[in-house]
């Protein structure tokens, strides 16, 4: 991370980590794909009708994800051994208890929350229970993104890669098992993916463990130490706050949905499977975007840690241009896979036409708020975030969208969302970046830029 050619180096890191994020979206697209094909429409419905709640509280968990992993590669970076101890130990706590909370949230209110949303009653039964059962494997959630926050913060993004194409490979068996075999439908897709979460949950905490370096997991010291505490929760809740924002402001888009026939929402639900699968892999280069200015900011290295925000951004900006293109090109075949009915397919791609060329615009916005969390910047990224992608969305769908009615205006307030929001940030984060001009060149460090 500190030395070496980084575009070769950021694109080694985000492959492996590209397929760990694909794979624990997967998860969700499974579930998707096999009610789809083998259940029924309604089946599909109610599950993709709790896609945006799934997106909304893995968004938090994967934010304390995120967190670990920047203020563990900035202790690595500066070879701080106690303080990456520390960090790893309060850090596993923390996460376990947001995993926890969130799952008993979920167990209390699911059926509230997804009758806020105008979940069609042919719908909401199914929707519920896929949501109460899935939510019992959100505390084993928690305990993988912490250990692959760990993880790629040492630069290892192959261990959870591999991890996860396990639990994945036994989530698609058990998908198939309890669907075709069971006749189980929404309830069979659920327990499938809880039990594959666990499985992904124990793998990588059996690797930290048995590890011999300052990344090892000992339950002996599992205790919250008040500063790593605090570093962390400062990083982790506004990151999370960040992944709930864009979910919360996609529940407005959701409501808007539901006006329209069980068709409509059903393709929308086939086509915004796309979406997980795009954001995970940019989110990958973001992570590594955030990890690497970390590192650098560690080591005292400013030059680098600019430039790596640069390569991260190009990297983010070409995988959703390319990702796009291809959509465009080729939804119907893509689309097909989460359903079988045309007008289902047809009402998909008028999702994926506009999201297509959209996704580019989003590469803006989400790796400049990585690279200001490698700074350690969060609050003011996260009022720009609830301003531009929230606020902003929810003025839309009671304006242009009350206003024409169509499911066009309410797919087009994506990229303007993401536009304004990413001005902003980039406004905010290129003089903040300035601030961190400490000590680049450091005879000590011998690093090159």
């Amino acid at each position: 991370m500190t030395s070496g050619s980084l575009w070769k180096n950021i694109l080694l890191f985000s492959l492996p980590l590209m397929g760990s994020q694909v794979l624990e979206v997967l998860f969700n697209l499974s579930d998707v794909a096999v009610v789809g094909r083998f259940a029924d429409y309604l089946a599909l419905g109610a599950v993709g009708s709790t896609t945006l709640l799934v997106t909304l509280f893995t968004g938090i968990l994967i934010g304390m994800g995120a967190g670990v992993n920047v203020r563990v590669a900035h202790e690595l970076g500066a070879e701080n051994r106690k303080g990456t101890e520390e960090t790893i130990h309060t850090s596993l706590l923390l996460c376990a208890i947001a995993g926890l909370l969130v799952c008993i949230i979920c167990l209390l209110f699911s059926g509230q929350m997804l009758a806020m949303m105008n979940t069609k009653p042919e719908l909401i039964d199914q929707a519920v229970l896929y949501m109460k059962i899935y939510a019992l494997g959100m505390p084993a959630m928690a305990v993988y993104n912490f250990g692959n926050g760990v993880l790629s913060a040492r630069g290892d993004t192959k261990r959870p890669l591999i991890y996860l194409s396990i639990a994945g490979v036994i989530n698609v068996l058990l998908n198939l098992f309890f669907v075709i075999v069971c006749h189980m439908a929404a309830a069979g897709v659920a327990t499938a993916s809880a039990l594959s979460l666990y499985v992904s949950a124990s793998l990588v905490m059996i690797h930290l463990l048995r590890r011999k370096d300052e990344c090892q997991v000992s339950l002996r010291k599992l205790r919250l130490h008040q500063k790593a505490c605090k570093s962390v929760l400062l990083l982790g809740i506004p990151t999370g706050l960040q992944n709930g924002i864009f979910a919360i402001a996609n529940l407005f888009v959701q409501t808007g949905v539901n006006h329209f026939d069980a068709i409509t929402v059903s393709g929308n639900s086939a086509a915004a499977n796309a979406d997980a699968i795009i954001f995970n892999v940019q989110a990958a280069i973001h992570t590594a975007c955030a990890s690497f200015i970390s590192r650098n900011r560690g080591a005292g290295n400013h030059s680098r840690m600019m430039k790596s925000y640069a390569v991260s951004l190009t990297y983010s900006f070409a995988a959703g241009a390319i990702l796009g293109g291809l959509l465009m090109l080729f939804g119907r075949g893509f689309l097909s896979l989460f359903a079988n009915d045309a007008e289902v397919i047809n009402a998909g791609m008028e999702r994926l036409y506009i999201m297509g060329w959209s996704y580019p615009i989003a590469a803006f916005m989400d790796c400049t708020i990585a690279a200001a969390r490698g700074i350690g910047r969060t609050v003011v990224p996260t009022i720009m975030v609830i301003m531009g992608s929230c606020v902003f969305r929810v003025v839309w769908v009671y304006t242009i969208f009350a206003h024409f009615q169509t499911i066009t205006s309410l797919y087009l307030l994506y990229s303007f969302s993401w536009a304004i929001t990413a001005v902003a940030e980039i406004a905010y984060f290129l003089p903040a970046s300035r601030k961190c001009r400490f000590a680049e060149d450091k005879p000590a460090l011998g690093k090159s830029a």
